[in-house]
């Protein structure tokens, strides 16, 4: 085992001393130590149920035969760093952790690995980490919360009733009351934000690249299923440390491929894009940007669920989860290794019953395409993500008028202040991974679009990205951003943009040589961030149509 080097010979006299003064008796050295990765914090709602999972993480582990050892994770809320100069840690936060999971259990020569894990860029992080590592790894997300309830017995949700209830307030659409009981009721416990959005999205797929137990991706943060899921993972993860069975063995490009038709199937968050692009980097597949649309075309929307349609996660868990996604896709679906020890076909073959109320059969599909599309244009040579799963059909195609904004902060004053009208484009730009830095999500500007009503006449683009929670007409991750020179960073005030998404087209109707004088006059703006670890991560940091991934190179 990888543990014997600090726990065998004479020579370690010195690793076996140390050990004994953390607790650990003479009788465990030789049992396969597991580290517990615990990104457990007060601050997040989808982590401050995770002490409870760590003890059965602990008593599975001890169960199996191993030895567990915690160590601590950050996690960034985005919901609470959305809006303003936190966000810009969010999505960078990923390369922090997936480079802190590697050090640990580098440096300690860990066996093996459980990953416990919620919310947006944590989950990814731990995958990118499994991935570089490649040591026997299980990952536990905590669980999606429960839908609020409010005291008219509708059920509510973290977006649609603070973010998009927000601008409704401010249209005068609902009353201050109203706006309360949405804040009261949005978010009535533990558990990741209850739509598909980013955490619980990235849930589903870590189940559906085989790195977590059927059922994990979809159970309730406050069900016993969940904490019978967390004792599994713990005697799991030795039985995989005694088979050898590393991640790059189940993170294949078919793996991957299942995990972007889950994706497409359910209509789920753009932000998907770029994690899957960076963990497959780590793992050493292959997994162009394109890959992504060509999926699309082929595999349709089967599920409308929440924030752009009506079904929750409770509703989905119930209705068969990842594995009715997965049966209802037929032979669509490659046959995989999973952690569980069974293949995907085998685990699929298990299901009895889909629910097809909320996951449709192929022949009878919400959309005919996947949630999810790649542009390309003279505006986005190297692509940008749409979900087109939120997108209302009157917006697939649209030709708008250019409102420029350099930031998030002046596009949402523009918002607030009723200066985008029927009619325009907002273009969000100089917040790509680099000009951010940190890609920051536009979840307050698309929120507001809708809320005030919007949704059907104005279009969004950026170079930024969205957080599951976006609707409407909403393209990101525009390639090469603005820092870089972009031709995002050419456009100016009234310009024309045509969206074309069933032809998958973002142009700007601009003349070519127009384009080439702008470019030539173009200089790159001051960082906006010049201390701290950010202005290291700008320097180091890829394009979004790379997965956002920090290189040397």
């Amino acid at each position: 085992m990888r543990s014997d080097v600090i726990t065998r010979g004479l020579e370690r006299t010195p690793h076996r001393a140390l050990l004994k003064g953390t607790g650990v008796p003479q009788s465990e050295m030789e049992k396969p130590f597991i580290g517990v990765a615990t990104s457990f914090t007060d601050l997040i709602p989808g982590h401050v149920g995770m002490r409870d999972l760590e003890r059965f993480i602990e008593k599975g582990i001890h169960t199996g035969g191993g030895y567990a050892f915690f160590f601590g994770i950050p996690g960034v809320c985005d919901g609470i760093a959305m809006g303003h100069k936190g966000m810009h840690y969010s999505l960078a936060t990923r390369e922090l952790i997936a480079d802190m999971v590697e050090s640990i259990a580098e440096a300690h020569r860990l066996d093996g690995l459980v990953l416990l894990t919620n919310c947006d860029k944590i989950t990814p992080g731990m995958l990118m980490a499994a991935a570089r590592v490649d040591i026997p790894s299980i990952v536990v997300t905590a669980g999606p919360m429960m839908a609020g309830r409010g005291p008219d017995e509708r059920r509510y949700s973290f977006v649609t009733d603070t973010f998009e209830a927000m601008a409704r307030y401010k249209a005068g659409v609902i009353d201050g009351k109203e706006l309360q009981v949405c804040e009261d009721n949005a978010c009535p416990g533990m558990g990741s934000c209850q739509g598909l959005f980013t955490a619980n999205t990235m849930a589903i797929l870590t189940e559906t690249l085989g790195m977590s137990l059927p059922r994990c991706g979809t159970a309730l943060a406050v069900s016993a299923l969940k904490r019978r899921i967390a004792f599994a993972s713990g005697e799991k993860i030795v039985e995989l440390v005694r088979n050898n069975v590393t991640p790059r063995e189940i993170l294949t490009r078919e793996a991957f491929e299942n995990a972007i038709r889950v994706d497409l199937a359910l209509g789920g968050s753009s932000n998907t894009v770029l994690h899957l692009l960076a963990i497959a980097h780590e793992a050493g597949v292959e997994l162009p940007l394109e890959t992504f649309d060509i999926l699309a075309r082929e595999t349709p929307q089967l599920a409308s669920m929440n924030p752009a349609g009506g079904h929750f996660m409770e509703d989905l868990d119930v209705a068969g989860g990842v594995l009715g996604v997965l049966k209802q896709l037929g032979d669509r679906v490659r046959d995989c290794r999973t952690v569980m020890g069974l293949s995907t076909g085998q685990l699929v073959s298990s299901i009895e019953r889909v629910d097809e109320k909320v996951i449709h059969p192929v022949d009878n599909p919400v959309k005919k395409e996947g949630g999810i599309a790649i542009l390309f244009g003279n505006l986005a040579p190297k692509g940008a993500v749409v979900k087109q799963s939120g997108v209302s059909e009157p917006m697939m195609k649209f030709t708008g008028t250019a409102r420029c904004f350099d930031s998030e902060e002046e596009a949402m004053a523009a918002l607030m202040q009723g200066e985008i009208t029927s009619g325009n484009v907002v273009v969000i730009r100089y917040e790509g991974p680099k000009g951010g830095p940190g890609m920051r999500e536009m979840l307050a500007p698309t929120a507001a679009i809708m809320g005030l009503g919007l949704g059907d006449s104005v279009a969004l683009i950026t170079d930024g990205r969205f957080s599951g929670g976006t609707r409407g007409p909403c393209i990101g991750h525009v390639s090469p951003e603005a820092a870089e020179g972009g031709p995002i960073a050419l456009v100016e005030e009234g310009d024309r943009i045509l969206l074309d998404i069933p032809n998958r087209r973002l142009e700007l109707l601009v003349d070519e040589a127009t384009l080439k004088a702008r470019q030539e006059a173009w200089r790159a703006p001051e960082p906006k961030i010049k201390r701290g670890w950010l202005s290291r991560y700008a320097k180091l940091v890829t394009s979004a149509y790379t997965g956002a991934i920090t290189t040397a190179d």
